[in-house]
This record gives C-alpha cells, structure tokens and sequence, in this order.
C-alpha cells in the first residue's frame, strides 16, 4: 500500500510574512522621472542608427558568405578523420553569431518601430518592415501590440504579453482552502527536471511565433481567436486594419521567397544557412524579454495601484551576454528599464541615460548580475503565479511561495 502523499502546512504554503522584504511601489509621476534625464539624451541621429545598421548587415553577409565554405573544409593528412568534426564546429559557431546579429538586425527593427531609429515616420517604418518582415515578424501588427504593451505594461488587467497566470487560472484551491486543509504542490508542479527542460526549450524556439499566432502568455480575458494576424483581432482598432493587412503581406512575400529558396538549393541548405539562425533569432528574443519582464521580485499591480510609471519601473536590466550582448544586440537586455519609460530614446543613449535614472530611482531601479541562463531557470520555476486577490502582486513558486510582500500584506 502505498504511503500517503505529505501535504503542505500552512507555514509550508504561505511564509512567514514578518520574515520577507517589504516592496513599496515607486512614488515618482513620468515628469518627474523624465526631468532627471538631460535632454541630450533624447536627440536622435538617423545616420549613426544607419551606420549600426549598414555595419549589421555587412556581419550578417560577411557570415552568410564564410558558412558557404563549411562544406568544403578539407583538413590535410593526417587530420583528415577530424573533417566532420571541424564541420560540425564551424557550423555551430556560424549559427552562434549569425543568430546573434540577425537578433540585432530584428531589435534595430523594433527601435524603428517606436520613431527611435530616425524622427522621419516613413523611414522608420519603411526599414521597420523590411527588417522584420526578412525575420517573420508582422512589423505593423506587433508595432501596434508592442506600443499596448508599453503603455499598460505590468498591469494584470491590460498588459499584453507576459501576463502572469493566477491561482484560479491554474485550478489551484484558494488561499483559504489552503490554510485550512494544506496542499499538495507536486499535483500542480511536480514535473521532473528534465520534463522542465524541454518545456523551456520548447518555449525558447516557439513563444515568439505562438503569442503572434495564438496570443500564448497574452490577456486571459481576450477572445480564443486573438492573434496579430487576423485585422479584426481585438488588438487592433478598425482604422489600424489595412496596417495589419500589409503586414500579412510582407510574411506572405517571405514565404514565397523561402519556399523558392529550398526549391532553389534544398531544405538543408536553407535552414543551415538562414532556418537556425532565425530559430536563435526567436531564442534570443524571447529569452531577453523573458528574463526582462519575469522574476519574483517584480510586481504587477491591478487597476487601483497601477500607473504608467510603476509599470515601466517593473522590469529589470541584465548584463545579457557581456560584450555580445552590448555589441551584437545593442544593448537592449543591458539597459532595458530606461527603454520603458522612455521608448523612443535611441539605444546608444541607453548606457547614459540610465545612470541618471539609476541615481533618482534609488531602490526603485532593477538589475541583477545573475548570469542569464542561470536566471532563465530560475525565473522558469519560480514565477509560477500570483494571487487571485490583492493590489500589488508577485510570482510565488513551485510551493506556494513568494520572496517579497507588499505593503498591504503587512
């Protein structure tokens, strides 16, 4: 006979609220925020974001053009028997960082997408789409939903994308039912570490196209049909509509293309040279805003405690990558907080800019030093859900629990 499963105790599944660190959200309006950044800070240069640009491209062409010799690489007797192992490595390496500046290409994309790339509207969006369309983004359709998620950002009842699940989403008994009769954590959480793994591997290479496609980790409360590719989504007003329609067009056109190409030159070819790199494209993407909008430390407010402000503040920066991360991605994992509160400064004003910030925000100001993949596992076991009830809100765990408490809560 088997031996009953241990359920949790109260103090098991809600810790001692003396014992967690008090969060106090950020008292400060916009004005005020934007008055300790210099002006200097928001002036936009088109040519140097078109010679970041231009030198994207060149890196992208420059590795395109030494991958087309990986299979000819020929090692001289005796090394000969090392061919497909040189091979491999070398394939490796080119999906390393063709992914890696093929993201960058697709973050200079999105800096056109908020007027940050240049102050002229029609080269923002004229370069914009055609820089996301080549990396299967409706630049349009996830303009529009992006600038949503900028203005409403943190907010459970309005934020657009990574919006946390709650307890009663998950089927998992109430609070009250849960000091009372305990909880069995392993019936909601108690998949083994490499069931884990995969899950995150499948979110890393396929979150991206799912929340354009399904609205994955999108508004509960929107229709099942939501998606930025249908111009009668619940995303778009009706006057955005032929912008969501030019955007299926740029996809369809990338379709074609990529269905010519593997007729042209074959499937492998076509995903070796440019099908992984944009698998990265989506890892990398994913992976930054993931670990900028998802940690247990960062709250998320409902509608009486939420203001533009303390939903910007609610992200974190991370050294993403060290020197890659600043050179290949332009710093936007590295100074991601001044970005929500200012979307349209440049990202060569990042670095700067958040110096300023950093030092009127005080303990208000997010970053960790934690490395990235190390914090992607960790956020993706620790941000589980939030509470059902309560005004300021933070992730709990695989059993409960929370690492920090409002001051409601107190």
């Amino acid at each position: 006979m088997d031996s009953p499963k241990p359920v949790a105790s109260k103090l098991d599944s809600e810790h001692l609220k003396s014992e967690l660190p008090v969060f106090t959200p950020l008292p400060y309006t916009l004005s005020q925020i934007r008055d300790a950044i210099p002006s200097k800070f928001f002036i936009i240069s088109t040519s140097r974001a078109l010679t970041t640009l231009a030198r994207d491209i060149f890196m992208a062409a420059f590795f395109f053009v030494l991958a087309l010799y990986i299979p000819s690489i020929q090692l001289s007797y005796p090394f000969q028997v090392y061919n497909p192992l040189v091979r491999a490595a070398a394939w490796v390496g080119y999906w390393w960082f063709q992914g890696l500046t093929l993201t960058g290409i697709w973050v200079l994309g999105h800096e056109c997408g908020h007027g940050a790339f240049s102050p002229y509207t029609w080269l923002n969006d004229s370069l914009g789409f055609i820089l996301h369309s080549f990396l299967w983004t409706p630049y349009f359709s996830w303009k529009i939903g992006h600038h949503r998620h900028h203005m409403t950002h943190a907010s459970m009842e309005r934020d657009e994308v990574y919006v946390p699940k709650t307890r009663a989403i998950l089927g998992i008994p109430s609070k009250e039912l849960e000091e009372e009769h305990g909880i069995d954590w392993e019936d909601y959480f108690g998949d083994t570490p490499i069931w884990t793994l995969m899950m995150l591997i499948r979110q890393q290479l396929l979150a991206f196209p799912a929340y354009l496609m399904f609205n994955v980790s999108g508004q509960p409360h929107y229709p099942p049909n939501t998606n930025h590719f249908s111009p009668s989504s619940v995303i778009f007003t009706p006057d955005q509509r032929n912008a969501v329609i030019l955007s299926n067009i740029g996809i369809g056109t990338m379709i074609v293309l990529f269905t010519a190409a593997v007729r042209q030159w074959g499937w492998w070819n076509v995903m070796a040279l440019y099908g992984i790199p944009w698998f990265e494209v989506s890892h990398w993407f994913i992976m930054i805003t993931y670990l900028h909008h998802t940690d247990p430390t960062l709250p998320h407010y409902r509608a009486t405690k939420w203001t533009f402000s303390r939903g910007a503040a609610a992200t974190i920066d991370r050294p993403f990558l060290g020197w890659m991360g600043r050179w290949f991605l332009h710093d936007v994992a590295h100074y991601h907080v001044v970005h929500h509160f200012f979307p349209k400064m440049p990202f060569y004003h990042g670095p700067e800019a958040t110096q300023h910030l950093k030092a009127f925000l005080g303990p208000h100001y997010r970053s960790s030093d934690e490395p990235v993949f190390q914090a992607l596992w960790k956020s993706y076991n620790d941000c589980q859900f939030v509470e059902d009830e309560g005004d300021v809100l933070f992730y709990r765990d695989k059993q409960g629990r929370a690492v920090v408490r409002a001051e409601d809560e107190m």
